[in-house]
């Protein structure tokens, strides 16, 4: 059987079966945010390369065609995107774990304020 050839999926298996196996890879890599960010990379490649060839080759060319597909994007929960982290919300994580750490350390340590301390109006 030739590339040409491939028999044709049925979408909602198809679907469900990719989504299987990339929830399946990212639990594997559970903890490894270099594995992580490689699976999120590969799904943002393939997000731009359907986006950018078959979905834009696909667009409709007719008002009845483009009335159905907007109706389908507005019913069925609007157009893809694929959220990027902002590097500012990493840092932003960063300090928060560094805070609370400090924090904890602060509350762990003795107190340094004498014990006789002596009130000025008593």
């Amino acid at each position: 059987m030739s590339s040409q050839e491939i028999p044709k999926i049925n979408l909602e298996e198809g679907l469900q079966s990719i989504r299987h196996i990339t929830w399946a890879i990212a639990q594997d890599n559970q903890g490894d945010s270099l594995s992580l960010l490689a699976i999120l990379r590969l799904l943002e490649q393939v997000h731009q390369e359907i986006r950018d060839g078959l979905f834009q080759q696909s667009l409709p060319d007719n008002r009845q065609s483009l009335y159905k597909l907007l109706r389908d994007i507005e019913t069925k929960g609007g157009w893809p995107y694929i959220y990027r982290m902002r590097l500012q919300s990493i840092m932003e994580k960063i300090e928060l774990k560094d805070l609370e750490e400090a924090t904890k350390i602060n509350l762990d340590a003795p107190s340094s304020s004498p014990s006789n301390y002596a009130e000025p109006f008593s």
